[in-house]
């Protein structure tokens, strides 16, 4: 994918990181993890912003 204008690129590891304006905000101080278990792998996102989230970690709520 190519970064759209107003995107954060990040390139600290193997893979670019592309954050959109109005998500940057709501991602601020997180960590972005990759992890591989039994299950599959995937990105985890711990953000301290978060005061609830969904059982499969997709979708948080900030206050």
């Amino acid at each position: 994918d190519t970064a759209a204008e107003d995107d954060l690129v990040i390139e600290t590891g193997a893979a670019p990181v592309f954050i959109d304006s109005v998500s940057l905000d709501l991602l601020a101080g997180s960590e972005l993890d990759w992890n591989e278990a039994l299950i599959g792998a995937h990105f985890a996102v711990r953000n301290p912003q978060a005061v609830s989230g969904c059982g499969c970690g997709v979708s948080f709520a900030v206050a």
